[in-house]
């Protein structure tokens, strides 16, 4: 014992073996030096005095002088048996003997090299060779050697084990030690092994401790979960073979502990036990006295199919062999994290299952799950609000793990889980695809964060959601599980009564990378698109849509919706304003793009579905004569050149002549102004690139074309001169002749100018 130790006071680095190691030839794993007998007198080396021991490995040969050893004050000894489950020492035999030949209380101990094979696989391969017990008054309970990790090519000096797995390895040596023996081994290490590679558990204070601390006249701080130590090895360099050890009281507590009967009963606890055991047939035949001196002093009784455990606190409560039983001494027993029990444990639950109740928790047990336990803490106190194994999550699955992002916590459980955080405090998750799609999504580590409350279900058409720190998850059996995310789009969403509202439940996650930036989500009934520019937009089920997804949505020329979508207009219509323009509907009219431009603009100053044009009836068309363009209204249209800019051609006698003129393309071209009525007699007139028309009821609509003959009635006063209005178009039967009749006269025109008759 003691090689990492020897080897950092010497070369500063446990894996680096001593000059003296050179000398050695025995092949022994774990070796660390040859110590032979220097005969040397005990004045010449400083002990603490009191009860002296040594302890020696292969490496002091067949034969050790034992009653040199015993001169210079030893009065017990340990005896290295084992390593792993494949070296057993070859002079454990004789050197074990010659000890006890000379008087001394003998012991053996295990090299422990926790990465190589199990705890239980370790302690039966010690067990078969050398390392029992018995109660002769002689022999020392067994004893674990774990420490630095001497061999480089098992990784670091934990073995490159973590903390959890050391303190899960070491109580796995344990149990089979008290199985195969009756007796717990004492523990041999360091503190600052101890503290490094166990993280400074307490789970193994009721075990007795060998503590290593050299170049001190004491045995220095202990180790978590002790108080103080039972053997302390103070020093690898002795008078005589092997390393030093003091005992930790006289020769009768020495006696007392080798008789396994140093811990002083308790009447109290004796009574209790009893009282336990005599209704308890089931706990098998006596296999120790009651036994005292646990944490908390608390005091047991080993049967052949289990304990019974007492404290102060619990009272004495059974703890039979099986699955509870295995996972409360792995989580330390008495001293881990559930403390004693508090009644036996209970079975014929449901699906057959068991539990336990401990000072700090359960441990629940079924077939299907087996034994997990259910710590006190907010976890446990959700669990059993939910109704425990009985609920909709059934038993658990698994421990109780922190550490997750903030510091959280999470248990799973056969039908969800639980989690926890200091801000959220603890919310079921329960199977299903709630929990499915929050899982995908990264459960706490996304986007989501924590749940802040549990599933809740009972909304419009079947559904459920689950609220998280940032966001929601809602359900239907027609749209699955879908994420809402906080954010400008769920803020909209929940605005708009959320599934309850217009767009019913979420069809698809909130997408970005959009055009600019942006991002939408899809719903039952609609979408919202939001950019920085324009905020979140809803853009509803129907018409409307399906003209603005039909244009490009936001890659198209109407960008991002600007408002939602607007209804209750005249005769039922709606509207929805965008970037690039709006879309209006009515029923008579459908969907129909006013995209951004002069067209839309002269269309809004004539106060839109409103005014006198009513609903457009087509989106604006270009590519017009001259690169025009126009849009058709439910009463009439509006044309744009650049020539002329934006005019309106309302529905009448004069946009039917306008029409039957062949529009643009005839020889009026564009409009060049709106009709202007109030003229002579009721009349009405519209100017275009190459004349007008001008109507009275009496005379209907008629072209007067630009040129000579317009020209000449325009000097005669037009309809306000002798002439009156039009009665006909222009006609031109030659090309040296035209004619047009007016209410009082007719002008002709040939090439010597023109005539009125």
């Amino acid at each position: 014992m003691g090689q990492g130790l020897a080897r950092i006071a010497e070369t500063g680095d446990a894996q680096t073996p001593r000059a003296a190691e050179a000398l050695d030839e025995n092949g022994e794993k774990g070796a660390t030096r040859d110590l032979s007998d220097t005969g040397a007198a005990a004045t010449s080396y400083w002990n603490p005095g009191g009860v002296l021991g040594v302890d020696v490995s292969s490496h002091q040969g067949r034969f050790v002088d034992w009653s040199s050893a015993w001169r210079n004050g030893a009065r017990f000894a340990y005896v290295k048996a084992t390593e792993n489950n494949d070296y057993a020492n070859p002079y454990f035999s004789d050197q074990y003997a010659g000890a006890g030949a000379a008087g001394m209380y003998r012991g053996a101990y295990h090299f422990a090299l926790p990465s190589l094979s199990s705890g239980a696989t370790q302690a039966t391969f010690f067990v078969k060779n050398g390392g029992g017990w018995s109660a002769d008054g002689k022999t020392l309970p067994p004893l674990l050697d774990v420490e630095y990790n001497p061999y480089a090519s098992l990784g670091n000096t934990c073995y490159n084990m973590t903390p959890s797995q050391m303190v899960a390895w070491i109580a796995d040596f344990s149990r089979q030690m008290q199985t195969l023996t009756g007796r717990k081994p004492m523990i041999y290490t360091t503190a600052n092994w101890w503290n490094e590679c166990t993280g400074n558990t307490t789970a193994f204070g009721d075990h007795a401790l060998h503590l290593a601390r050299y170049g001190s006249t004491t045995p220095g701080a202990m180790p978590s979960g002790w108080t103080k130590q039972s053997v302390w090895q103070y020093t690898d360099v002795g008078p005589v073979v092997g390393d030093w050890n003091q005992w930790n009281g006289d020769l009768a507590s020495l006696d007392a502990f080798a008789r396994n009967t140093a811990k002083t009963t308790n009447p109290a606890a004796t009574a209790a036990i009893a009282a336990v055991v005599s209704s308890a047939p089931e706990l098998g035949g006596v296999k120790s006295a009651v036994t005292c001196g646990l944490v908390n002093a608390g005091c047991y009784q080993n049967f052949a199919n289990g304990a019974v455990i007492w404290s102060s606190g619990t009272g004495a409560a059974m703890s039979l062999n099986g699955p509870i039983r295995t996972a409360w001494l792995a989580a330390g027993a008495q001293n881990g994290v559930l403390g004693y029990p508090k009644a036996a444990q209970d079975c014929g639950n449901r699906d057959g299952g068991c539990y336990q109740s401990f000072q700090k928790g359960e441990i629940f047990w079924s077939t299907a799950s087996g034994a997990r336990i259910s710590k006190t803490g907010p976890i446990r106190t959700a669990y059993r609000a939910a109704g425990a194994e009985n609920g909709i999550l059934g038993y658990p699955i698994g421990a109780e793990t922190c550490g997750l992002k903030n510091d959280g916590c999470f248990q799973a459980f056969q039908r969800g889980e639980i989690l926890w955080s200091s801000t959220t405090g603890a919310r079921i998750s329960k199977a299903g695809a709630i929990r499915t799609a929050y899982r995908a999504a990264g459960a706490e580590n996304s986007a989501l964060g924590y749940p802040i409350t549990a599933e809740i279900c009972g909304l419009k058409l079947g559904g459920c959601y689950q609220a998280y720190q940032k966001g929601e998850i809602l359900w239907s059996s027609a749209t699955g599980a879908q994420i809402s995310r906080s954010g400008e789009i769920r803020a909209a969403y929940r605005a708009a009564g959320a599934e309850n509202g217009v767009l019913g439940y979420p069809t698809g996650k909130e997408t970005c990378g959009l055009k600019n930036g942006g991002c939408y989500q899809s719903y039952q009934n609609g979408e919202i698109v939001w950019s920085s520019a324009t905020g979140a937009r809803i853009v509803s089920a129907g018409p409307i849509r399906t003209a603005y997804r039909s244009a490009g949505a936001e890659n198209g020329r109407l960008g991002y919706p600007l408002t939602h979508q607007t209804c209750g207009l005249k005769d039922g219509g709606c509207m929805q304003s965008f970037q690039g323009g709006e879309i209006y509907f009515s029923s008579t009219s459908g969907a129909q793009i006013s995209r951004g431009g002069s067209i839309r603009t002269l269309y809004r100053s004539l106060d839109a579905q409103n005014g006198r044009l009513g609903y457009p009836i087509t989106a604006e068309i270009c590519g017009l004569r001259d690169g025009g363009c126009y849009q058709g209204f439910q009463r009439g249209e509006i044309y744009w050149s650049a020539k002329t800019g934006a005019k309106m051609v309302k529905t009448g006698s004069i946009r039917t002549a306008y029409r039957a003129a062949k529009a643009e393309k005839g020889i009026l071209g564009y409009p060049l102004t709106h009709e202007i009525c109030g003229l002579k007699d009721g009349g009405c007139y519209q100017s275009f690139q190459n004349g007008e028309i001008m109507w009275s009821a009496k005379t209907g609509a008629r072209i007067t074309a630009t040129g000579p003959i317009r020209t000449a009635y325009r000097k005669a006063g037009a309809e306000n001169g002798t002439l009156g209005y039009p009665t006909t178009n222009q006609t031109c039967p030659t090309t040296t002749r035209c004619t047009q009749s007016f209410q009082r006269g007719t002008l002709t025109w040939t090439p010597t100018g023109v005539k009125r008759t």
